[in-house]
């Protein structure tokens, strides 16, 4: 052996010593230790190793990470490169812990996860990994744990069972004992409540606490997928038998309190199979030429009081949640889809932004408050859009929501066409001033009876979307700045949307790029424009769904706080959500700040109101993790029939154990793995977003058109693996 090769090697030994003594004195970070315990620790009692201790707990001192407390007696410095963060794991066990004060994540090898989970909080020390100076640490503590229900498949054996939890992210599954099994058979999927990990389990131990049913049958996957991020999907019987409890008629004595708005013609557009409508829009045109359009919001806060059982359950949830065969609704139905529901020839409590607006879309005044209305018709996208292209009100049956043909009124025929025309300029506007236009194409199913896919279609967002959006987005905004602006400061429940990131607008900069795009990031006006071109441009194109998703994800996430920064992809300075308070719950709080100002109340508790926004913004981001996995889950179902057909699609994501395709004729996406690909051995090329064939070299490229066959469609796991066929040129160059 060489002297420098000795000497690395020796290096080597004496911090391997050295992080084993610290891992030691981290565990027990309050207590001292001299040479003698720290050797019995490790379990060695030689000369060498004890001078080895010595020396390293010297050093240590030396650089202040342990401290002397008493001759020969040192203690863990426990201030020093301690940080809280949150874990976020990977699929192989080890993972990353985002700390806001480290400029970048740090890695935490799999063992010195120390029995944390995805999610989790926990405190970590850090040190630096000697090869490449990355930041490097070990879990000390769990401060919080981000879950501990999880859903699974019991395994069960004589005595005891285990559940084998179906999370890429969950290293271990959890380990019940034959009494704490319940109702629960083998081969159920169950959720199981984590109780303990003893210190030397190797599993920590759980109890059953709901049976979901058996793997792949549709209810059950459903109910495990609301489960797995803590959403119900019913309510308690006491807060459905609180909502029952309601008067819900409509009183003289109210609405006296209220501004009667009955009389103004007053409309709703909404989806064809909407059972809830929370809001409706009113016209009509003054004496001085300009127009009065009413924003009518369902007036929820009037029914959920604060202090109830009601406004608990609904504050608990935050949000109604979409999956594709159902809705979990926030309220209660008599609430969602009756009392507060906007129905045509019904009266109904309703919180109104009203607006003198000219034909340039200027608002020359506003009011703000609670009123009574009554909605005068009830609309679907499709017809409203109908009177829009063909300016007439002569609704064929193909386009009516009964199915049969009829004529509306040409009083709302004149209305939806001025109101179009004003929300036009509105939207020309906004772009003018750099928003952003996300018009993602959405995927939809057709369900027959028994909830199976039957068929897939596109819904995109045409001119009686972007109307009734344009006078939503308004109201959102005139109730923020009319807070925002009052001084003293008020508090006040805000959306915001933070500016991108500049690594990740480069990142999608260098991927768009593979497509012949480009994006100008020279400034704020800049980006916008030139993102805004970039998704007209590939309107249409084979890539389109995948630059789509990849600008969203350079977005920054949206999230509900009381301090304003305003909200970036709206180019407004000040916004909130106002508008949807049957399925939002800043909406309710944001409509019971409104009245208390109007009814000159002074600024609220500013440090609850955060509390309560963050937790909003937590939930809708589960609410939207269970949406799509529900998506995913009804896209396996739908390709399972579909065994034996090719399939055109474009390659949307490259990795280094495999390439995933995305269907182009349903927007399904699956993975086509590296080693099935039998042509040749392919190797992953980071730079090029590619895959590169060792031999042939032949290369697979992102946006590359491709055929592909499905090779297994597994309902439990959520995973849909194609086989690969070849370029879109080859397999049509055979045919």
């Amino acid at each position: 052996m060489s002297k420098k090769k000795y000497k690395n090697n020796k290096s080597t030994n004496l911090e391997s010593a050295t992080q084993r003594i610290l891992g030691i004195m981290r565990k027990e970070s309050g207590k001292d230790f001299n040479y003698k315990q720290i050797a019995a620790k490790l379990g060695v009692d030689d000369a060498s190793s004890r001078n080895k201790i010595i020396r390293s707990l010297s050093q240590l001192a030396a650089k202040k990470k342990i401290e002397e407390v008493d001759r020969g007696r040192y203690r863990i410095n426990s201030d020093v490169d301690r940080y809280r963060g949150i874990l976020d794991m990977t699929a192989k066990g080890s993972g990353y812990v985002v700390v806001e004060e480290l400029n970048e994540d740090v890695f935490i090898p799999s063992n010195n996860i120390n029995k944390a989970f995805d999610g989790d909080e926990v405190e970590i020390y850090v040190y630096k990994r000697r090869r490449n100076k990355k930041s490097e640490g070990e879990i000390t503590a769990i401060l919080n744990r981000k879950k501990t229900r999880f859903v699974g498949v019991l395994q069960l054996q004589e005595n005891f069972g285990f559940v084998a939890i179906q999370d890429g992210k969950m290293y271990t599954d959890i380990f019940v004992q034959k009494n704490k099994i319940g109702e629960a058979m083998n081969g159920d999927k169950v959720v199981v409540e984590m109780d303990e990990w003893p210190e030397k389990a190797d599993s920590p131990f759980g109890h059953v606490v709901q049976v979901l049913g058996k793997p792949g049958e549709h209810h059950t996957e459903i109910h495990s997928i609301l489960a797995q991020y803590g959403l119900p999907h019913e309510f308690p019987q006491e807060v459905e038998d609180f909502a029952q409890g309601i008067d819900t008629s409509i009183q003289e004595d109210e609405i006296k309190k209220r501004r009667d708005m009955r009389e103004v013609l007053t409309f709703t557009i909404d989806p064809k199979d909407a059972k809830d409508f929370d809001d409706a829009l009113s016209f009509q045109q003054l004496e001085n030429g300009n127009y009065e359009i009413g924003i009518h919001i369902a007036d929820v806060s009037h029914y959920v009081q604060p202090g109830t059982i009601l406004d608990e359950e609904a504050f608990n949830r935050a949000t109604s949640v979409y999956l594709v065969d159902r809705v979990v609704p926030m309220l209660p139905e008599i609430l969602s889809n009756n009392a507060c529901s906007l129905r045509p020839n019904e009266e109904k409590y309703t919180f109104s932004a009203v607006f003198e607006m000219t034909e340039k879309g200027e608002v020359k005044d506003q009011w703000f408050g609670r009123t009574v209305t009554y909605s005068d018709a009830r609309f679907a996208y499709e017809e409203a859009q109908y009177i829009i292209e063909t300016t007439g009100g002569d609704i064929p049956a193909e386009i009516s929501i009964t199915g049969e043909s009829y004529r509306t009124d040409d009083a709302i025929v004149s209305a939806v066409l001025k109101m179009n025309q004003i929300a036009e300029v509105m939207r020309k506007k906004r772009m003018g001033d750099g928003a952003i236009s996300f018009d993602k194409v959405e995927v939809k199913f057709e369900l027959d009876d028994k909830n199976e896919p039957v068929g897939v279609f596109f819904k995109t967002s045409k001119e009686a979307n972007k109307l009734i959006e344009e006078f939503m987005l308004l109201a959102n905004k005139k109730v923020a700045e009319f807070i925002g602006k009052q001084k003293p400061k008020k508090t006040f429940v805000y959306r915001c949307h933070d500016e991108p990131d500049d690594d990740k607008l480069a990142a999608l900069q260098s991927l768009v790029s593979k497509f012949g795009h480009k994006l100008n990031l020279k400034d704020q006006k800049q980006i916008s424009q030139s993102l805004n071109n970039l998704l007209q441009d590939v309107q249409g194109t084979k890539e389109q769904n995948l630059v789509d998703t990849l600008t969203i994800r350079t977005m920054s996430k949206a999230y509900y706080s009381t301090e304003n920064i305003g909200h970036y992809g709206l180019a407004f300075s000040h916004y909130s959500h106002f508008t949807s308070p049957i399925r939002r719950y800043p909406d309710v709080m944001a409509h019971r700040l409104l009245q208390h100002y109007l009814d000159d109340g002074k600024s609220a508790p500013e440090e609850e109101y955060e509390s309560k926004c963050q937790h909003s913004s937590n939930m809708e981001g589960l609410a939207t993790s269970a949406e799509r996995d529900s998506i995913k889950y009804m896209q396996i179902k739908f390709m399972q029939d579909h065994n034996d057909e090719e399939f055109l699609g474009v390659i949307s994501g490259v990795t280094e154990w495999g390439i995933y395709v995305e269907i182009m004729s349903n927007k399904c996406e699956g993975m086509v793995r590296l080693r099935d690909i039998r042509e040749d051995h392919f190797d992953f090329d980071q730079e090029q977003y590619a895959i590169i064939g060792r031999n042939t070299k032949k290369v697979y490229q992102l946006g590359d058109e491709v055929y592909v066959t499905v090779k297994n469609a597994d309902l439990v796991k959520r995973h849909l693996d194609f086989n690969l066929i070849g370029t879109k040129d080859e397999v049509e160059k055979q045919d």
